[in-house]
Protein backbone atom coordinates (compact mmCIF):
# COMPACT_ATOMS: atom_id res chain seq x y z
CA UNK A 1 0.00 0.00 0.00
CA UNK A 2 1.34 3.27 -1.20
CA UNK A 3 1.52 6.16 1.52
CA UNK A 4 0.81 9.49 0.99
CA UNK A 5 3.91 11.58 -0.06
CA UNK A 6 3.99 14.76 2.56
CA UNK A 7 6.52 16.28 5.29
CA UNK A 8 3.92 17.80 7.28
CA UNK A 9 4.27 15.00 10.62
CA UNK A 10 0.43 15.65 11.14
CA UNK A 11 -0.75 14.46 7.81
CA UNK A 12 1.98 11.43 7.93
CA UNK A 13 0.46 10.43 11.05
CA UNK A 14 -3.27 10.86 9.34
CA UNK A 15 -2.03 9.27 6.24
CA UNK A 16 -0.33 5.66 8.78
CA UNK A 17 -3.76 6.20 10.40
CA UNK A 18 -5.70 5.42 7.47
CA UNK A 19 -3.48 2.62 6.14
CA UNK A 20 -3.77 0.92 9.19
CA UNK A 21 -7.73 1.52 9.19
CA UNK A 22 -7.90 0.04 5.66
CA UNK A 23 -6.15 -3.29 6.66
CA UNK A 24 -9.07 -3.23 9.71
CA UNK A 25 -11.65 -2.71 7.71
CA UNK A 26 -10.65 -6.02 5.11
CA UNK A 27 -10.35 -8.00 8.86
CA UNK A 28 -13.81 -6.87 10.29
CA UNK A 29 -15.53 -7.35 7.11
CA UNK A 30 -18.38 -4.59 5.96
CA UNK A 31 -21.19 -5.14 8.27
CA UNK A 32 -21.17 -4.04 11.39
CA UNK A 33 -23.39 -3.51 14.16
CA UNK A 34 -25.54 0.45 14.62
CA UNK A 35 -26.30 2.49 17.07
CA UNK A 36 -29.97 1.81 16.36
CA UNK A 37 -29.01 -1.70 17.39
CA UNK A 38 -30.74 -1.40 20.52
CA UNK A 39 -33.99 -0.21 18.57
CA UNK A 40 -33.66 -2.04 15.18
CA UNK A 41 -34.91 -5.36 16.42
CA UNK A 42 -38.51 -6.54 17.32
CA UNK A 43 -37.73 -6.39 20.94
CA UNK A 44 -36.27 -2.51 20.59
CA UNK A 45 -38.67 -1.76 18.13
CA UNK A 46 -42.03 -2.43 20.07
CA UNK A 47 -40.04 -0.62 23.25
CA UNK A 48 -39.42 2.34 21.65
CA UNK A 49 -42.81 2.48 19.82
CA UNK A 50 -44.31 2.10 23.31
CA UNK A 51 -42.31 5.20 24.55
CA UNK A 52 -43.68 7.36 21.95
CA UNK A 53 -46.99 6.58 22.56
CA UNK A 54 -47.40 6.15 26.78
CA UNK A 55 -44.20 7.81 28.09
CA UNK A 56 -44.03 6.84 31.45
CA UNK A 57 -44.48 3.13 30.70
CA UNK A 58 -42.43 3.59 27.69
CA UNK A 59 -39.36 5.08 30.08
CA UNK A 60 -39.60 1.31 31.85
CA UNK A 61 -39.47 -0.38 28.48
CA UNK A 62 -36.39 1.31 26.94
CA UNK A 63 -34.54 1.98 30.22
CA UNK A 64 -32.78 -1.59 29.71
CA UNK A 65 -31.73 -0.89 26.24
CA UNK A 66 -30.29 3.01 27.51
CA UNK A 67 -28.60 1.46 30.17
CA UNK A 68 -26.60 -1.21 27.66
CA UNK A 69 -26.23 2.16 25.80
CA UNK A 70 -24.69 3.60 28.64
CA UNK A 71 -22.98 1.41 30.21
CA UNK A 72 -22.34 -1.81 28.17
CA UNK A 73 -22.19 -0.94 24.55
CA UNK A 74 -21.13 -4.70 23.27
CA UNK A 75 -24.49 -5.95 24.87
CA UNK A 76 -25.74 -4.70 20.98
CA UNK A 77 -25.06 -7.86 19.81
CA UNK A 78 -28.06 -9.19 21.81
CA UNK A 79 -30.85 -6.99 19.98
CA UNK A 80 -29.77 -7.59 16.50
CA UNK A 81 -27.55 -8.45 13.91
CA UNK A 82 -24.55 -6.59 12.33
CA UNK A 83 -26.33 -4.96 8.71
CA UNK A 84 -24.51 -2.78 5.61
CA UNK A 85 -25.61 0.73 5.54
CA UNK A 86 -25.41 2.53 1.91
CA UNK A 87 -24.73 5.54 3.40
CA UNK A 88 -21.45 3.68 5.37
CA UNK A 89 -21.07 2.31 1.49
CA UNK A 90 -20.95 5.98 0.12
CA UNK A 91 -18.76 7.55 2.81
CA UNK A 92 -16.48 4.62 2.00
CA UNK A 93 -16.28 5.06 -1.52
CA UNK A 94 -15.64 8.97 -0.87
CA UNK A 95 -13.23 8.39 1.36
CA UNK A 96 -11.16 5.34 -0.97
CA UNK A 97 -11.39 8.37 -3.51
CA UNK A 98 -9.91 10.67 -1.87
CA UNK A 99 -7.03 8.48 -0.27
CA UNK A 100 -6.39 7.75 -4.32
CA UNK A 101 -6.12 11.13 -4.65
CA UNK A 102 -3.75 11.52 -1.78
CA UNK A 103 -1.36 8.75 -2.73
CA UNK A 104 -1.82 7.89 -6.45
CA UNK A 105 -2.29 4.05 -5.27
CA UNK A 106 -4.60 2.92 -7.63
CA UNK A 107 -5.59 0.03 -5.11
CA UNK A 108 -7.43 2.66 -2.80
CA UNK A 109 -9.11 3.51 -6.28
CA UNK A 110 -10.15 -0.25 -6.97
CA UNK A 111 -11.92 0.12 -3.15
CA UNK A 112 -13.86 3.05 -4.04
CA UNK A 113 -15.44 1.57 -7.04
CA UNK A 114 -15.78 -1.63 -5.19
CA UNK A 115 -18.12 0.59 -2.70
CA UNK A 116 -19.95 1.91 -5.83
CA UNK A 117 -20.95 -1.74 -6.81
CA UNK A 118 -22.13 -2.41 -3.54
CA UNK A 119 -24.45 0.83 -3.90
CA UNK A 120 -25.78 -0.56 -7.25
CA UNK A 121 -27.10 -3.35 -5.82
CA UNK A 122 -28.52 -1.73 -2.18
CA UNK A 123 -30.78 0.98 -4.11
CA UNK A 124 -34.51 0.66 -2.86
CA UNK A 125 -36.10 -1.83 -5.43
CA UNK A 126 -39.43 -1.25 -5.47
CA UNK A 127 -38.55 2.68 -6.96
CA UNK A 128 -37.80 3.13 -10.83
CA UNK A 129 -34.98 5.61 -10.34
CA UNK A 130 -32.10 5.22 -7.83
CA UNK A 131 -32.13 5.56 -4.07
CA UNK A 132 -31.24 4.49 -1.18
CA UNK A 133 -32.75 4.58 2.86
CA UNK A 134 -31.84 2.24 5.82
CA UNK A 135 -31.51 -1.43 5.98
CA UNK A 136 -33.84 -1.86 9.09
CA UNK A 137 -37.61 -0.72 10.20
CA UNK A 138 -37.11 2.86 12.04
CA UNK A 139 -39.21 3.49 14.77
CA UNK A 140 -39.65 7.42 15.40
CA UNK A 141 -42.35 9.46 17.10
CA UNK A 142 -44.23 9.27 13.97
CA UNK A 143 -44.53 5.49 13.26
CA UNK A 144 -42.30 2.90 11.82
CA UNK A 145 -40.55 4.08 7.92
CA UNK A 146 -39.67 0.83 6.71
CA UNK A 147 -36.90 -0.55 5.52
CA UNK A 148 -35.83 0.04 2.02
CA UNK A 149 -37.90 3.49 2.34
CA UNK A 150 -35.76 6.32 0.32
CA UNK A 151 -34.75 8.68 2.85
CA UNK A 152 -33.52 12.39 1.71
CA UNK A 153 -30.65 12.23 4.30
CA UNK A 154 -29.13 8.85 2.88
CA UNK A 155 -29.83 9.42 -0.68
CA UNK A 156 -27.46 12.90 -1.33
CA UNK A 157 -24.64 11.11 -0.22
CA UNK A 158 -24.89 7.97 -2.21
CA UNK A 159 -25.00 10.94 -5.31
CA UNK A 160 -22.20 12.82 -3.87
CA UNK A 161 -20.05 9.44 -4.32
CA UNK A 162 -20.68 8.53 -7.68
CA UNK A 163 -20.04 11.81 -8.95
CA UNK A 164 -16.70 11.99 -6.83
CA UNK A 165 -15.57 8.89 -8.89
CA UNK A 166 -17.06 10.68 -12.15
CA UNK A 167 -14.98 13.06 -11.53
CA UNK A 168 -12.08 11.00 -10.60
CA UNK A 169 -12.27 8.24 -13.59
CA UNK A 170 -15.68 8.99 -15.51
CA UNK A 171 -17.76 6.09 -16.49
CA UNK A 172 -21.06 6.49 -18.62
CA UNK A 173 -22.83 4.11 -16.28
CA UNK A 174 -22.57 6.47 -12.91
CA UNK A 175 -23.04 9.53 -15.18
CA UNK A 176 -26.50 7.62 -15.39
CA UNK A 177 -27.07 7.22 -12.13
CA UNK A 178 -26.44 10.45 -11.23
CA UNK A 179 -29.16 11.30 -13.83
CA UNK A 180 -31.29 9.19 -12.09
CA UNK A 181 -31.18 10.11 -8.12
CA UNK A 182 -31.96 13.74 -9.68
CA UNK A 183 -34.80 12.55 -11.29
CA UNK A 184 -35.64 10.80 -7.94
CA UNK A 185 -34.63 13.98 -5.73
CA UNK A 186 -37.29 16.04 -7.88
CA UNK A 187 -40.15 13.76 -8.64
CA UNK A 188 -40.12 11.33 -5.38
CA UNK A 189 -39.26 13.81 -3.03
CA UNK A 190 -42.31 16.17 -2.44
CA UNK A 191 -42.36 20.00 -1.77
CA UNK A 192 -44.44 21.85 1.12
CA UNK A 193 -44.84 25.61 0.37
CA UNK A 194 -43.83 27.45 3.54
CA UNK A 195 -43.49 31.01 2.13
CA UNK A 196 -43.89 32.95 -1.12
CA UNK A 197 -40.02 31.98 -2.02
CA UNK A 198 -39.51 29.38 0.14
CA UNK A 199 -40.58 25.03 0.22
CA UNK A 200 -39.94 22.50 2.53
CA UNK A 201 -39.68 18.62 1.20
CA UNK A 202 -40.66 15.93 2.42
CA UNK A 203 -38.12 13.15 4.25
CA UNK A 204 -39.57 10.33 2.88
CA UNK A 205 -41.28 10.68 -0.35
CA UNK A 206 -44.60 10.28 1.92
CA UNK A 207 -44.07 12.28 4.87
CA UNK A 208 -44.93 16.26 5.71
CA UNK A 209 -41.87 17.67 6.01
CA UNK A 210 -40.34 20.29 8.05
CA UNK A 211 -37.10 18.76 8.76
CA UNK A 212 -34.20 21.35 8.36
CA UNK A 213 -31.45 19.42 7.23
CA UNK A 214 -33.73 16.92 4.92
CA UNK A 215 -34.31 20.52 2.89
CA UNK A 216 -30.79 21.34 3.04
CA UNK A 217 -29.34 18.31 1.32
CA UNK A 218 -32.22 17.98 -1.58
CA UNK A 219 -31.07 22.05 -2.27
CA UNK A 220 -27.09 21.00 -2.64
CA UNK A 221 -28.01 17.60 -4.61
CA UNK A 222 -30.63 19.96 -7.22
CA UNK A 223 -28.22 22.92 -7.83
CA UNK A 224 -25.09 20.56 -8.19
CA UNK A 225 -27.88 18.06 -10.63
CA UNK A 226 -28.78 21.53 -12.32
CA UNK A 227 -25.26 22.99 -13.07
CA UNK A 228 -24.28 19.20 -14.47
CA UNK A 229 -27.15 18.17 -16.46
CA UNK A 230 -27.91 22.37 -16.96
CA UNK A 231 -31.36 21.81 -15.72
CA UNK A 232 -33.07 25.20 -14.72
CA UNK A 233 -36.24 23.26 -13.18
CA UNK A 234 -33.75 21.60 -10.92
CA UNK A 235 -31.86 24.70 -9.74
CA UNK A 236 -35.99 26.18 -8.95
CA UNK A 237 -36.69 23.63 -6.98
CA UNK A 238 -33.18 23.67 -4.93
CA UNK A 239 -33.62 27.32 -4.68
CA UNK A 240 -36.90 27.19 -2.46
CA UNK A 241 -35.56 24.31 -0.17
CA UNK A 242 -32.58 26.70 0.45
CA UNK A 243 -34.57 29.28 1.23
CA UNK A 244 -36.45 27.44 3.52
CA UNK A 245 -33.35 26.89 5.43
CA UNK A 246 -32.47 30.62 5.24
CA UNK A 247 -35.72 31.44 6.77
CA UNK A 248 -35.58 28.95 9.36
CA UNK A 249 -32.42 29.89 10.85
CA UNK A 250 -33.11 30.96 14.45
CA UNK A 251 -31.40 34.21 15.86
CA UNK A 252 -28.75 33.36 17.24
CA UNK A 253 -27.62 31.32 14.54
CA UNK A 254 -28.83 28.40 14.88
CA UNK A 255 -31.08 25.58 13.15
CA UNK A 256 -32.99 23.48 15.13
CA UNK A 257 -33.73 19.82 14.04
CA UNK A 258 -37.32 21.02 12.79
CA UNK A 259 -39.74 23.18 12.36
CA UNK A 260 -42.55 21.26 14.01
CA UNK A 261 -42.43 23.28 17.59
CA UNK A 262 -41.34 19.31 18.80
CA UNK A 263 -37.68 18.49 17.46
CA UNK A 264 -36.14 21.63 18.45
CA UNK A 265 -33.06 20.55 19.56
CA UNK A 266 -29.76 21.56 18.40
CA UNK A 267 -26.80 19.21 18.11
CA UNK A 268 -23.35 19.16 16.47
CA UNK A 269 -23.46 16.71 13.47
CA UNK A 270 -27.01 17.96 12.39
CA UNK A 271 -25.39 21.26 12.60
CA UNK A 272 -22.56 20.60 10.15
CA UNK A 273 -25.17 18.90 7.52
CA UNK A 274 -27.04 21.77 7.85
CA UNK A 275 -23.76 24.28 6.77
CA UNK A 276 -22.08 21.61 5.28
CA UNK A 277 -24.64 21.56 2.08
CA UNK A 278 -24.97 25.37 2.36
CA UNK A 279 -20.95 25.81 1.90
CA UNK A 280 -21.26 23.87 -0.81
CA UNK A 281 -24.46 25.64 -2.84
CA UNK A 282 -21.78 28.75 -1.96
CA UNK A 283 -19.07 27.40 -3.69
CA UNK A 284 -21.36 26.32 -6.74
CA UNK A 285 -23.24 29.57 -7.01
CA UNK A 286 -21.65 32.41 -4.80
CA UNK A 287 -24.95 32.35 -3.37
CA UNK A 288 -25.16 35.97 -1.08
CA UNK A 289 -27.55 35.15 1.24
CA UNK A 290 -26.10 31.91 1.92
CA UNK A 291 -22.52 33.04 2.94
CA UNK A 292 -24.66 35.50 5.41
CA UNK A 293 -25.86 32.86 7.23
CA UNK A 294 -22.99 30.54 7.52
CA UNK A 295 -21.39 33.71 8.68
CA UNK A 296 -23.85 33.22 11.61
CA UNK A 297 -24.09 29.79 11.99
CA UNK A 298 -20.08 29.41 12.06
CA UNK A 299 -20.65 32.00 15.04
CA UNK A 300 -23.47 30.09 16.62
CA UNK A 301 -21.39 26.80 16.13
CA UNK A 302 -18.23 28.16 17.83
CA UNK A 303 -19.60 29.49 20.46
CA UNK A 304 -21.61 26.93 21.54
CA UNK A 305 -21.06 23.29 20.27
CA UNK A 306 -18.19 22.81 21.46
CA UNK A 307 -16.74 22.01 24.86
CA UNK A 308 -14.02 23.70 27.48
CA UNK A 309 -11.33 21.62 25.90
CA UNK A 310 -12.37 23.26 22.44
CA UNK A 311 -13.85 19.44 21.20
CA UNK A 312 -17.10 18.92 19.61
CA UNK A 313 -19.94 18.09 21.97
CA UNK A 314 -23.45 16.72 21.40
CA UNK A 315 -25.88 19.02 21.65
CA UNK A 316 -26.13 22.98 22.80
CA UNK A 317 -29.83 22.33 23.21
CA UNK A 318 -30.70 18.17 24.22
CA UNK A 319 -33.85 16.73 23.70
CA UNK A 320 -32.97 14.04 26.36
CA UNK A 321 -30.54 12.59 28.78
CA UNK A 322 -27.64 12.45 26.98
CA UNK A 323 -25.30 9.21 27.99
CA UNK A 324 -22.21 10.09 26.42
CA UNK A 325 -19.90 12.97 26.24
CA UNK A 326 -18.77 12.83 23.04
CA UNK A 327 -19.23 11.04 20.10
CA UNK A 328 -16.83 10.34 16.80
CA UNK A 329 -19.90 11.38 14.31
CA UNK A 330 -19.64 14.61 15.80
CA UNK A 331 -15.82 14.60 14.84
CA UNK A 332 -15.83 13.45 11.18
CA UNK A 333 -18.44 16.11 10.56
CA UNK A 334 -16.52 19.14 12.32
CA UNK A 335 -13.45 18.15 10.40
CA UNK A 336 -15.32 17.97 7.22
CA UNK A 337 -17.25 21.69 7.69
CA UNK A 338 -13.78 22.98 8.62
CA UNK A 339 -12.20 21.77 5.63
CA UNK A 340 -14.88 23.22 3.61
CA UNK A 341 -15.58 26.52 5.44
CA UNK A 342 -11.64 27.50 6.85
CA UNK A 343 -11.30 29.41 2.88
CA UNK A 344 -13.96 31.43 3.90
CA UNK A 345 -13.43 31.56 7.86
CA UNK A 346 -9.82 31.21 9.00
CA UNK A 347 -11.12 30.71 12.28
CA UNK A 348 -12.22 27.37 11.52
CA UNK A 349 -8.56 26.34 10.79
CA UNK A 350 -7.40 26.39 14.11
CA UNK A 351 -10.16 23.76 15.53
CA UNK A 352 -9.86 21.81 12.68
CA UNK A 353 -6.20 21.26 13.93
CA UNK A 354 -7.31 20.79 17.42
CA UNK A 355 -9.62 17.84 16.60
CA UNK A 356 -7.70 16.15 14.29
CA UNK A 357 -5.08 16.19 16.86
CA UNK A 358 -7.56 14.09 18.78
CA UNK A 359 -8.99 11.66 17.27
CA UNK A 360 -5.10 10.66 16.27
CA UNK A 361 -4.07 11.18 20.38
CA UNK A 362 -7.12 9.25 21.90
CA UNK A 363 -9.69 7.47 19.37
CA UNK A 364 -7.52 5.27 17.41
CA UNK A 365 -7.62 2.05 18.83
CA UNK A 366 -4.60 -0.66 18.59
CA UNK A 367 -6.53 -2.41 16.42
CA UNK A 368 -6.63 0.34 13.76
CA UNK A 369 -10.40 1.23 13.80
CA UNK A 370 -11.93 4.62 16.02
CA UNK A 371 -13.72 4.32 19.13
CA UNK A 372 -17.12 5.28 18.71
CA UNK A 373 -17.93 7.41 21.95
CA UNK A 374 -16.70 8.76 25.14
CA UNK A 375 -19.16 7.77 27.44
CA UNK A 376 -19.22 9.37 31.16
CA UNK A 377 -17.55 6.63 32.45
CA UNK A 378 -15.17 4.67 29.96
CA UNK A 379 -15.68 4.36 26.13
CA UNK A 380 -17.95 2.87 23.68
CA UNK A 381 -15.58 0.73 21.03
CA UNK A 382 -18.10 -1.00 19.50
CA UNK A 383 -17.13 -0.43 15.60
CA UNK A 384 -20.23 1.09 13.71
CA UNK A 385 -20.07 1.61 9.88
CA UNK A 386 -22.63 3.78 9.80
CA UNK A 387 -22.04 5.84 13.29
CA UNK A 388 -18.68 7.22 12.63
CA UNK A 389 -16.18 4.69 11.03
CA UNK A 390 -16.95 5.32 7.57
CA UNK A 391 -17.25 9.23 8.37
CA UNK A 392 -14.28 9.59 10.39
CA UNK A 393 -12.77 7.34 7.65
CA UNK A 394 -14.10 10.32 4.48
CA UNK A 395 -13.03 12.71 6.97
CA UNK A 396 -9.28 12.16 7.88
CA UNK A 397 -8.53 10.82 4.18
CA UNK A 398 -10.56 14.29 2.76
CA UNK A 399 -7.92 16.02 5.11
CA UNK A 400 -4.87 14.02 3.47
CA UNK A 401 -5.97 14.96 0.47
CA UNK A 402 -6.61 18.64 0.87
CA UNK A 403 -2.87 19.22 2.52
CA UNK A 404 -1.31 17.21 -0.47
CA UNK A 405 -3.41 19.81 -2.50
CA UNK A 406 -1.78 22.30 -0.40
CA UNK A 407 1.37 21.01 -0.92
CA UNK A 408 1.35 20.67 -4.57
CA UNK A 409 0.08 24.86 -5.05
CA UNK A 410 3.01 25.79 -3.20
CA UNK A 411 5.11 23.58 -4.94
CA UNK A 412 3.90 25.04 -8.15
CA UNK A 413 3.85 28.56 -6.74
CA UNK A 414 7.59 27.87 -5.93
CA UNK A 415 8.20 26.86 -9.39
CA UNK A 416 6.54 29.64 -11.50
CA UNK A 417 8.51 31.72 -8.70
CA UNK A 418 11.44 30.53 -9.79
CA UNK A 419 10.81 29.99 -13.55
CA UNK A 420 9.94 34.23 -13.37
CA UNK A 421 13.18 35.06 -12.23
CA UNK A 422 14.58 33.24 -14.44
CA UNK A 423 16.16 30.30 -12.91
CA UNK A 424 16.10 26.57 -14.80
CA UNK A 425 13.65 24.38 -12.81
CA UNK A 426 11.82 21.05 -13.43
CA UNK A 427 8.35 20.78 -13.08
CA UNK A 428 7.95 19.37 -9.11
CA UNK A 429 5.38 16.76 -10.25
CA UNK A 430 8.40 15.51 -12.43
CA UNK A 431 10.60 15.00 -9.72
CA UNK A 432 8.25 13.33 -7.47
CA UNK A 433 7.24 11.03 -10.14
CA UNK A 434 11.22 10.25 -10.61
CA UNK A 435 11.93 9.84 -7.01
Amino acid sequence: MQAAKTSDPLAARVSDVLTDFVEWLDRYGEKSWDHQSFFAGPVGGRAKALYYRHRLIGTAAVAPMIFCEAFLPSARRLFHHPMRFPIADAHYAMGFAFFYQATEDSSQLENAVHFLTELKKSHCPEFKEYCWGYPFDWVWRGGTIKRQTPLMTTTPYVYEAFLQLYQVHPRDEWKLILESIARHAATDIKDFRTSEKASSCSYTPWDEGGVINAAAYRAFLLTSASKIFCNKDYWGIAERNLNFVLENQNADGSWSYAVDGVRDFVDHFHTCFVMKALAKIHALTGHEATLKALGKGISYYLNNLFDDDGLPKPFSKAPRLTVYKRELYDCAECINLCLLLRDRFPELEGKLETVVREILKDWVKPDGSFRSRRLHLGWDNVPMHRWGQSQMFRALAFYLRETSAIRDQKSEIRYQSDRASGRDVASPRCNASTV
